[in-house]
């Protein structure tokens, strides 16, 4: 198998279905890359299906989600490329440093264990979720006001009014439960092997204006990696917000990846 038709799994993140990633897909198969976009567990084919059984979505955690991409990639003929977006990124990374992937690309990723900062766009954002202690266990859904803060800011209020209508999913609060204590608990599934010199490279993206994943927290993400010599890169793009990878500048932060791809010889 050549190079250049290496797997690719995208990975989504709370409140957006896999089909999110169509474009993304379409965009890596016209470059002869080998892409998939799988759901996470529970998480129904289509957005209908999600949406009529946000049951089947509730209670998965992050080990629940890692296991269910972990089984996806051995069933892979080489190890892929991790494309991971939000809770999604947190996922890449987190296979990435169990030698699971070729390499790995983190957009927005959510907080692995370590990372202290908990800016106050990040707390309105996740209050959906965290303004009762009962969904740890539940899926919740978005408001489109909700949605956004949470993701369109940095778009007009017309495309986050259809981005919202188009994507959106229940998603489960307990990934957001296990990330927020993290720093308290010793054997969180929010751990991430920061320090694997062995693993592939990683590159972390950032939107500048995103408001669940603010820059300082990719920063801090960063300085994680800080006692491992494997590539850990970072790009940010200063006008995006959280929707980057679904809103009408997705090509440019595609781009970005093929180009660092390309430059890894991936």
């Amino acid at each position: 198998m050549a190079p250049s038709e290496r797997p690719v799994v995208f990975i989504h993140g709370l409140w957006l279905h896999s089909s999110s990633w169509a474009p993304w897909v379409e965009l890596f198969t016209q470059r002869d890359y080998r892409p998939v976009a799988p759901g996470w567990p529970g998480v129904g084919a289509t957005v209908e299906l999600a949406r009529a059984d946000p049951d089947s979505i509730a209670d998965h955690g992050i080990d629940d989600v890692a296991a269910h991409y972990a089984k996806i990639i051995d069933g892979l003929p080489q190890p892929p490329i991790l494309v991971g977006h939000s809770f999604g990124g947190l996922i890449a990374e987190k296979l990435l440093g169990e030698n699971r992937a070729a390499a790995a690309v983190a957009i927005d990723a959510a907080q692995i264990k370590g990372v202290l900062p908990l800016p106050l766009s990040t707390l309105r954002s996740t209050f959906p979720v965290f303004s009762n202690p009962a969904n740890r266990h539940r899926a919740v859904s978005l408001t489109s006001d909700q949605f956004r803060f949470a993701f369109g800011n940095a778009i007009s209020e017309d495309e986050s009014t259809q981005l919202f209508e188009r994507w959106t999913i229940p998603a489960p609060g307990k990934p957001l439960f296990e990330a927020a204590v993290a720093n308290f608990a010793p054997h969180s599934p929010a751990k991430v092997d920061t320090d694997n010199a062995d693993r592939g490279p990683l590159l972390l993206i950032m939107g500048g204006k995103d408001h669940t994943v603010p820059e300082a927290v990719t920063k801090s993400t960063l300085k994680q990696y800080r006692h491992s010599d494997a590539v850990t890169d970072l790009i940010g793009f200063p006008d995006r917000g959280h929707s980057l990878t679904i809103d009408s500048g997705w090509p440019e932060v595609a781009e970005a990846c093929l180009d660092w791809l390309t430059g890894q010889g991936l």
